[in-house]
């Protein structure tokens, strides 16, 4: 395996510190003196070509209880830092910042990464799929940054306990990332093409323990929370609804690199509410998981199947209903082998019939060749308890739906190749729920060319009730290809190119119900902007009855067939503005022989680091023959987002949808007083306007406090 690694000679050595390390930002320790030091940094982007311009130099160190890494980087020339706020997990190219990753394993495939921003915004999460970032993971750990106009300074100690590694290992997979948006310049310690992102481990290099890290001790985390809220509704204003809940989540560390999740009565009340969209769509639309208990690991569960057919999605669980508790199992069992299993249990509803249900799934993922894996994936729903043994509340919850596949993900060991193919079978108590899903894709991806082919199949009768599959009865072929060109003198324009794209659907029986043909040309301009033109050719035959206004109008017939062109134009503004913004519109034909007009346009500007404002404005016009008409709706959205400290937060957030007649305010205070530990206030107003005519407040205050042995 080693030898197949691309950075392997690219070897910084660790060694244990000779003097006491402290977090403050400036590198004055005697131990700091005796260590390897990673320079010489390779540009990534705007070119792969040399070195960086810019000078960044990183040492590492670590004693019984922690890992240390110190970084300078140079601005040459002096210059401003480009920050968006001092909040958690910022937004990558929006940030002058610098990130590390971790490769425990040596395997390329999963790790942790850690960093900050310029003006000391930490950011941290798990790695998956040799080179995707999971922010959603939060651990504790400490940072510092100090800065002047001529360089910055990172510290940092993360705890061995907070991460996890085999045991008597010696060399892991590590590199480090610099954004400079000043120069526009990516740069990493270790060559990359720029095709390719800096957390790709399949391009790291290894970090050489001068002997085993410490040997793992006891992690056990208990993190309890104490919740108070008010409701009241317009429908009866002089009733109001107060609630108190007690509940909490334990972390247990059952080998150094697989972990126990216990929750007990959980609540999200914390997590911000959705992004409001324009849905034209004949399909269900697709929100992601915002709940912290779901998210840590999901790839284990979450990755399994295509954007469209996902086996399993955790939204389905505790939406109606409260879960009542849950746990979960996820980890490396070592460097080939990782696992997951998750178990949750959600009471019962008599008001509606709806029955106690239990969801379980197993996953099993295995490491073949440098990169590439073979999954295996089981999930099961269990329905009990019904409140109501009339029929009719079995045929709407069926006591069971079960799932069960495998899938193959390629990933050539210098990340050319790429690609996945997967089978599920589902089983329900009829046989409208027993089908099966089926689905390959292969694409290449090199500097200059981008092409490749997917396919899919979902039968009819295949029912995925704790999944994603929004469509079923299809075959599908999705055939693309693009190029970009490289200026090679110093323009502008970094590349360009085309991208034909084409989308074709099949019913079982092999008929063809839609299409969509897209032809795009990108440019990507050097201060990081982008522009996008597409040109679309799309071809519909509806099989259900279908509203295209999305406003309650009449349904256009089943069988009825479609047909229009359109033109989409999009542009992105450089990061490094304080005023930043993205422009987009839509031009051209839609249903009935009608038209569609759309524009939309998202504007940010920041007091950086501490204020950062957004805004999102769409208008749509859509012409149609009567009786629809003339439909014209706005979505409008506005967020202030304020980072008082990188320890204190408010943000506020409301949103507009005349589509769905829906007024929506969100606000939210956050206080980490202690690493991982936080007071949330949160109040939130949601308006149902006329035809529908209810408004609801809710006020509420969580106490979070994190216990760690």
């Amino acid at each position: 395996m080693q030898a197949q690694k691309k950075n392997a000679n690219y070897r910084l050595h660790i060694k244990k510190a000779t003097s006491e390390i402290t977090i403050d930002g400036v590198m004055d320790e005697e131990a700091w003196k005796e260590t390897d030091v990673a320079k010489d940094f390779f540009m990534v982007l705007p070119a792969d070509t040399g070195r960086a311009t810019q000078q960044s130099e990183v040492r590492m160190a670590y004693d019984e209880n922690h890992l240390y890494l110190i970084a300078v980087f140079y601005n040459t020339p002096p210059g401003p830092y480009y920050v968006e706020s001092l909040r958690r997990d910022f937004q990558f190219g929006k940030n002058d910042n610098f990130l590390i990753f971790m490769d425990p394993f040596n395997n390329q495939t999963t790790g942790f990464s850690f960093g900050a921003n310029a003006a000391g915004a930490q950011w941290d999460g798990t790695m998956n799929n040799g080179g995707r970032v999971d922010l959603n993971w939060d651990s504790k750990w400490i940072s510092k940054v100090t800065r002047n106009e001529r360089q910055w300074v990172f510290e940092m100690a993360v705890p061995f306990k907070s991460i996890r590694y085999k045991k008597g290992v010696t060399e892991w997979g590590i590199n480090f990332s610099r954004l400079d948006l000043k120069s526009s310049e990516k740069s990493s310690w270790t060559p990359i093409p720029r095709q390719f992102p800096t957390a790709s481990l399949a391009y790291s290099g290894v970090l050489v323990w001068d002997e085993p890290p410490p040997a793992p001790k006891i992690n056990f985390s208990l993190i309890p929370y104490v919740l108070g809220s008010a409701n009241v509704s317009s429908l009866d204003e002089n009733n109001i609804d107060y609630e108190t809940k007690v509940g909490g989540d334990v972390k247990f560390a059952v080998t150094s690199s697989l972990n126990l999740d216990l929750t007990l009565n959980p609540d999200f009340s914390q997590v911000e509410v959705d992004n409001q969209i324009v849905n034209l769509d004949r399909f269900e639309l697709f929100y992601p998981e915002k709940r912290q208990f779901f998210l840590e690991n999901a790839d284990l569960f979450a990755n399994f199947g295509y954007a469209n057919i996902r086996p399993f999605f955790s939204r389905r669980i505790g939406l109606d209903v409260p879960i009542i508790a849950g746990a979960r199992l996820s980890g490396n069992l070592d460097e080939n082998w990782r696992i997951g299993a998750m178990d949750m249990q959600t009471a019962n509803d008599e008001t509606i019939g709806l029955p106690s249900q239990n969801f379980a799934t197993v996953s099993l993922q295995r490491k073949v060749f440098s990169q590439s894996s073979i999954g295996f994936l089981f999930v099961n729903k269990e329905s009990f308890n019904y409140p109501d043994e009339s029929d009719e509340y079995y045929e709407l919850y069926p006591k069971y739906n079960r799932n069960i596949g495998f899938e193959y993900n390629l990933a050539s060991y210098n990340n050319l190749w790429t690609g996945k193919a997967f089978v599920f079978k589902s089983f329900s108590p009829d046989d409208d729920g027993n089908g099966f899903t089926q689905a390959a894709n292969i694409e290449y991806k090199s500097q200059n060319w981008n092409f490749g082919f997917k396919q899919e199949y979902v039968a009819d009768d295949f029912r995925a009730e704790v999944g994603f599959v929004p469509r079923k009865g299809y075959f599908k072929f999705n055939p693309f290809l693009g190029y970009l060109f490289y200026p090679k003198k110093n323009t502008p324009i970094l590349s360009h190119g085309p991208k034909w794209t084409s989308i074709y659907y099949f019913d079982e029986n092999m008929n063809n119900t839609d299409y969509l043909n897209l032809l795009q040309y990108f440019l990507n301009f050097r201060n990081r902007s982008s522009f996008r033109a597409t040109f679309i050719d799309e071809y519909v035959e509806l099989l259900e009855p279908f509203d295209p206004t999305g406003t309650g109008k009449p349904e256009l017939p089943a069988g009825s067939q479609h047909h229009w062109n359109a033109l989409r134009l999009n542009y992105s503004s450089k990061p490094q503005s304080m005023f930043t913004y993205t422009i987009g519109g839509r031009v051209g034909g839609y249903y009935e022989d009608g038209s569609w007009l759309s524009f939309n346009n998202e504007l940010g500007y920041r007091f950086q680091p501490y204020v950062s404002l957004s805004s999102v404005i769409s208008y749509n016009n859509i012409q149609m023959p009567a009786p629809w008409n003339t439909t014209d709706f706005w979505l409008v959205g506005a967020k202030a987002d304020i980072t008082f400290t990188n320890k204190l937060f408010f943000a506020t957030l409301f949103q507009y949808n005349e589509q769905s007649k829906n007024f929506n305010l969100n606000s939210r205070f956050q206080w980490r007083y202690q690493p991982a530990s936080d007071l949330f206030i949160v109040y939130t107003y949601n308006d149902l306007m006329p035809p529908y005519s209810e408004s609801t407040h809710s006020l509420t205050l969580k106490l979070v406090y994190w216990f760690n042995k």
